[in-house]
């Protein structure tokens, strides 16, 4: 298999961090990057060396992509995943949900342990594993080095290896440029719950699911990127049948691809092919799911998950022939949330790492005639139209006095929220959840929260 230049050095990279003394690294490498050519040509090596290598997944979809890139190399290896056989190759690509209950009867000592989507890591079934075989070298792959909860990822690996950023594989051709579009029609999101630190998946729906949001979501598909393969994000199963029924109705093929789909292959193979031009997913399609011909992103899933929004937005950004940019359709205000997808982020493996370390979402324009976001300017860079200038604020005096703010306040007050944010980190258990939460006068849902978003 030919690398390109820079995958061979992101493989030098890790190899350097080994060598250093690392025993679990962690590759961040943005969607559509080549993680698994890279973690496949690893596998590869270290079969050759007559090592035990275990590649792990989450979902069915990326199982069979891992297996296929093992194929092109010609890596002979074995799946442990429902309804497939016993395995004794040397290198076996693992469904997680099928290998933590097999844990028990499991006698096979692998050498070195690759994650992919390794954003999961810290998450109960993962841990469970890893836990079982802690000599064997680690090798995590992700775009998105961070978790909602704000549990870092420092407990899983012990070193974090930095490929190229988007900007970079945008200016290089490797990935495609992103045309975003928040058009006027959002639903009202004042007053959403949250759960697990997300916005509350049911009344997510319920503000998204009516009619006047998913026909502006139509009507700008047919404006903007008529005839184009799009996903679109929706909120819950229910919510992505009507977005799919709807599009249908105006005469644009579509179909849903969810957790419940039987035939999630042929569903596949008809939007690989063309025959279905919307795919309408909820969860399925945010991770893993590689198909160039997809150009259009629809976004009708508010979330506060930085990595989410990254991952669904990362699905078109793959270059194919034909396609000059991708388009993304956010009637939810996720990049006014997080910003765009090339925005340059500081990843940490620390606790409490929710987005970039630092940074926050820059501001985003939107022209009032096409509605493109942008990155503010005075001239709409998708359609040329002038936007009004920015107004500078005004500084209003008033009377009063100041207090001179001191060094030693300010730090401590840092070191405080340090601390607690440490505190949080260290309890990984229910029960110590539920001890932090009375002592800091949370109610108990507080804890129930943070487990369950760790553990999911």
């Amino acid at each position: 298999m030919r690398l390109r230049g820079y995958q061979q050095q992101t493989i030098d990279d890790l190899r350097n961090a080994y060598r250093a003394g690392s025993h679990a690294p962690l590759l961040c490498l943005p969607t559509g990057g080549g993680k698994t050519i890279i973690f496949s040509v690893i596998a590869n090596s270290a079969a050759v060396r007559g090592k035990q290598v275990l590649i792990l997944v989450h979902r069915r979809e990326l199982l069979h992509q891992a297996s296929r890139k093992l194929t092109d190399i010609g890596l002979d290896h074995g799946l442990i995943a429902a309804g497939t056989p016993a395995s004794d190759h040397p290198v076996r690509i693992a469904s997680v949900q099928t290998l933590v209950r097999r844990l028990p009867t499991m006698d096979w000592q692998p050498s070195l342990i690759i994650i992919d989507e390794a954003h999961h890591a810290s998450a109960g079934s993962w841990a469970a594993i890893l836990d079982k075989w802690p000599d064997a070298f680690r090798l995590g792959v992700t775009a998105t080095p961070c978790r909602l909860d704000g549990r870092g990822l420092g407990t899983a690996f012990d070193h974090l290896v930095l490929g190229p950023s988007v900007s970079d594989l945008i200016s290089a051709g490797f990935l495609s440029p992103a045309r975003i579009y928040a058009p006027p029609v959002v639903a009202d999101l004042t007053g959403l719950r949250r759960r697990a630190g997300d916005y509350a998946a049911d009344q997510a729906a319920t503000a998204m699911d009516r009619p006047t949001v998913t026909g502006d979501a139509i009507a700008h598909y047919q404006r903007l990127a008529p005839g184009q393969r799009a996903i679109a994000f929706c909120c819950s199963i229910d919510h992505a049948s009507h977005v799919a029924a709807s599009f249908n109705a105006a005469g644009i093929p579509a179909a849903t691809l969810l957790g419940n789909t039987t035939d999630r292959d042929a569903v596949v193979a008809a939007f690989d092919a063309g025959s279905v031009q919307i795919l309408v997913t909820v969860d399925v399609v945010s991770e893993g799911f590689d198909i160039p011909a997809a150009s259009c992103a629809i976004l009708l899933r508010p979330t506060q998950s930085l990595g989410l929004y990254l991952q669904q937005v990362g699905r078109v950004l793959r270059p194919a022939p034909g396609k000059a940019a991708a388009i993304v359709l956010d009637h939810v205000g996720n990049v006014h949330r997080h910003g765009f997808p090339d925005d340059l982020r500081e990843w940490s493996l620390t606790d409490g790492a929710r987005r970039a370390t630092g940074t926050a979402a820059p501001s985003v324009r939107t022209c009032p005639e096409c509605f493109a976001a942008f990155k503010p300017a005075p001239i709409c860079p998708a359609c040329g139209a002038a936007c009004a200038p920015i107004k500078s604020r005004k500084i209003q005096q008033l009377a009063g006095e100041l207090a001179e703010l001191r060094r030693e306040a300010v730090r401590q007050r840092i070191e405080e929220r340090t601390a607690s944010r440490r505190e949080q980190g260290k309890a990984r258990t229910l029960p110590q959840l539920l001890a932090l939460a009375k002592e800091r006068g949370y109610s108990p849902g507080w804890a129930y929260r943070i487990y369950h978003a760790r553990t999911g």
